[in-house]
């Protein structure tokens, strides 16, 4: 399943804009934990655990590397700075993803407002790049709400109630985004096409 999701084509911003800047160097404090001894050891180890999985179920949802890349470096920014809170939570992942996702959003949403034209994205192959343009095509389809569901139980593998957590939405509208999706993507591909069958190996 990673082998088919976790490399994903997806634009990239190509200017760095002041408030990512600022972000990627907050994200930089995080790789010296050795100042918060008492946070240090549990943090790293879930740093080192989630952090990639975390970026490359956002770039699968936002279907914007780079972008992907700074909201998931802010969020363990934030989890880090309060990190004896969050890590008492039933799923920390969980809720790093969440509020990696709801900056991003908010970052497209200002930069909207900001502009009179949309922001300049340009094709790119990255560390995500997709094997199969068809299945990349049909995710593209999804809104970013089907998205984030389809990331979160067949990339991230969490449960349904793990899932409805990390989102908060109810277990229901997990299931029911989760159906809408499948039957979605399984119209736009052909079940015997590479991206079909890529699209079934990633759901067992």
């Amino acid at each position: 399943m990673e082998a088919t999701l976790t490399n994903l084509r997806v634009p990239f911003v190509t200017e760095q804009q002041p408030e990512i800047r600022a972000t990627r160097n907050r994200a930089a404090a995080i790789t010296d934990i050795s100042a918060a001894p008492t946070q240090a050891p549990s943090f790293e180890a879930f740093y080192a655990e989630h952090h990639q999985r975390v970026a490359r179920a956002l770039a699968f949802t936002l279907r914007d590397g780079e972008l992907a890349a700074d909201a998931a470096n802010e969020a363990m920014t934030r989890a880090y700075q309060r990190w004896l809170k969050i890590s008492s939570y039933r799923d920390p992942a969980g809720w790093v993803y969440r509020v990696g996702l709801n900056w991003a959003l908010s970052w497209k949403r200002r930069r909207r407002r900001e502009r009179d034209r949309p922001v300049q994205l340009a094709a790119a192959t990255s560390e995500l790049a997709l094997r199969d343009d068809r299945l990349d095509d049909a995710l593209s389809q999804l809104s970013v709400d089907h998205r984030a569901v389809v990331a979160c139980r067949i990339y991230l593998e969490w449960s349904v109630d793990e899932t409805a957590e990390a989102l908060k939405i109810p277990p229901g509208t997990v299931k029911s985004r989760l159906a809408r999706a499948t039957a979605a993507l399984e119209q736009h591909l052909n079940a015997e096409s590479p991206a079909g069958q890529n699209w079934k190996e990633a759901q067992q």
